[in-house]
């Protein structure tokens, strides 16, 4: 199996104001230097934690969809990223996946955020999405979802083998809670024996909350390998394949995971 070059961008957002935010990250990819199998943008990345989705969402045939596919296509990487769409009568915080060949898939946030009041105004999702990028399996999620270790688990099939080898969360995560934000993900590698990488904003939004940062990657022994601080980043890692194979080989811990079902 291949390595995989990840590319993390790190920015505050132009409080909804989806022209503004996409002009700039326009800005941010044209910085990337060398190829990248998979972008990160933060969630909803083209207005901001916004719950005005009767105003601000979009339809999968949209602007900033349309923007990701262009995006996928000019730079032959995969686009990740969530936004408000809007499906019939119901409004979804989407986990948009753009491939280079035109294609989409995406995921819609299950975990609803209910202390903003996320659940009045959004649809949760209740299906997983498995995406392979260069033989690597990679499962999104959507910030709230991190605080779900069940909604987040892999598990290992003698036939099928591990669900995922790489979790991606993408976020607006306030710096009020920053020390769950920074604890959970290495919960997760290390339960989960997989690579982690969480996207966050920085800056404050229209609500008046700030945002830290604080993106990371970390591997399936549950190291930081990429920290980053309140500042804007363009950040491309390697993640190391080898290594992953290797700890799941000599401490095969996953395979004397409990079974059970996860129902909607």
């Amino acid at each position: 199996m291949q390595d995989l070059s990840l590319t993390l961008l790190q920015t505050s957002l132009q409080w909804e104001n989806p022209e503004a935010n996409l002009a700039h990250f326009d800005r941010l990819i044209s910085r990337i230097q060398g190829p990248t199998d998979l972008i990160l943008l933060p969630e909803m990345f083209n207005t901001g934690f916004s719950m005005r989705a009767d105003s601000l969402a979009e339809t999968m045939e949209g602007p900033t969809v349309n923007w990701m596919k262009t995006k996928a296509a000019q730079n032959q990487t995969v686009v990740f990223g969530s936004l408000i769409i809007r499906e019939e009568k119901a409004f979804y915080n989407r986990l948009v996946a753009a491939l280079p060949d035109g294609s989409l898939q995406y995921y819609n946030k299950r975990h609803l955020f209910r202390m903003a009041g996320e659940q009045l105004t959004y649809t949760g999702g209740n299906e997983l999405l498995t995406l392979e990028i260069k033989g690597w399996k990679i499962r999104p999620f959507v910030c709230y979802d991190l605080r779900f270790p069940v909604w987040s688990r892999n598990s290992f099939d003698p036939l099928a083998g591990w669900q995922y080898d790489l979790a991606v969360y993408v976020a607006n995560w306030p710096s009020a809670r920053a020390h769950a934000w920074k604890s959970l993900p290495v919960a997760r590698a290390i339960e989960n024996q997989a690579w982690i990488a969480t996207l966050n904003r920085i800056g404050s939004d229209g609500k008046g909350h700030t945002y830290s940062g604080d993106s990371q990657v970390i591997n399936s022994y549950g190291e930081t390998v990429v920290h980053l601080d309140e500042a804007e980043y363009v950040q491309t890692v390697v993640l190391d394949r080898n290594s992953l194979e290797k700890h799941r080989e000599v401490f095969p811990v996953g395979r004397d995971a409990d079974r059970f079902e996860i129902f909607p």
